[in-house]
């Protein structure tokens, strides 16, 4: 198997069939299968996918009984992989051509890589500034929620956060992608035990690639092939897709409070040692400000 595709959804059935669909469509040069880990999805899911027209022998679906969040479910559904790679791929997302195979040819090519990301765009055209990130350092966190990386957007001393320096028409090591299309090594994925679970929704991606640069994998950012990401549909927080998302209310408060202790997770686990107290408590009282403006 070249590539096992890993998605995990939570009531985003339509979404997820577009999915699914253009797979099928734009992967048929690889040796493909499909794990669908569904975190107990209320929308009919299960009656949808897999359809008829799927082969059996490349798709799994994996039904939690409950919402077991985003990295608990793909370390469920890596357990099921026998891929080569394996692809972390959102349901809000659609593959375009060559994108599969330019990928997996970038990774056989690439030795280095413990994870590589395509250019994910939103609908609008623009790129998904979160596939494209540094590490959120108190100094990088700072200068982008005040605003100061926008005013200096090339700036490699005060646009740290999403890397606006860098030449997005060239390959080029990043710090993270987003979970949104991950394409890793199985073999950089197993030395650091693949996903933390103590993040349920958010930041688990920015750790996986954090965690692989410790052990001296490199993250890397691949312009020439692409996919649709609509990006937020299941968490109902974005602003790019709030008149698409599915999520209801109480969904939409979930996802807001797992961002914000996505944050202090990150913070605590890679920070805290590194940077002096009176930092650390700085950080902690920005984090709880700018919760209590959302």
């Amino acid at each position: 198997m070249d590539l096992s595709i890993i998605i995990v959804s939570y009531n985003t059935k339509e979404f997820l069939k577009k999915c699914v669909d253009s797979i099928f469509e734009h992967g048929k040069s690889l040796k493909i299968e499909i794990i669908v880990v569904d975190n107990n999805s209320t929308d009919g899911v299960v009656e949808t996918i897999p359809g008829s027209k799927y082969p059996v022998s490349n798709f799994k679906l994996i039904l939690n009984k409950e919402n077991v969040g985003f990295s608990k479910a793909n370390n469920i559904g890596i357990r099921q992989a026998s891929g080569k790679y394996i692809l972390f791929l959102n349901p809000d997302t659609e593959i375009r051509k060559n994108t599969l195979q330019k990928m997996v040819d970038f990774m056989d090519t690439y030795t280095s890589a413990g994870v590589a990301t395509c250019r994910v765009e939103l609908p609008s055209g623009e790129l998904d500034d979160a596939s494209h990130r540094g590490f959120p350092t108190p100094w990088n966190s700072f200068a982008h929620f005040t605003g100061i990386s926008k005013i200096f957007s090339e700036s490699t001393i005060f646009n740290g956060y999403n890397l606006g320096f860098k030449d997005l028409n060239k390959i080029h090591e990043i710090d993270s992608c987003a979970g949104a299309f991950m394409i890793a090594r199985k073999k950089a994925g197993e030395e650091i035990g693949w996903w933390d679970e103590d993040y349920f929704f958010y930041g688990e991606d920015l750790d996986f690639c954090f965690e692989l640069k410790e052990k001296g994998w490199k993250i890397y950012f691949v312009p020439s092939v692409s996919i649709l990401h609509y990006k937020g549909v299941a968490g109902g927080i974005k602003d790019v897709s709030k008149k698409i998302t599915t999520a209801d209310e109480e969904t939409k408060k979930r996802s807001q409070k797992a961002r914000f202790d996505a944050m202090r997770i990150f913070y605590k686990k890679h920070y805290k040692k590194k940077y002096p107290s009176w930092i650390t408590k700085l950080v902690m009282v920005g984090i709880s400000m700018k919760e209590k403006t959302v």
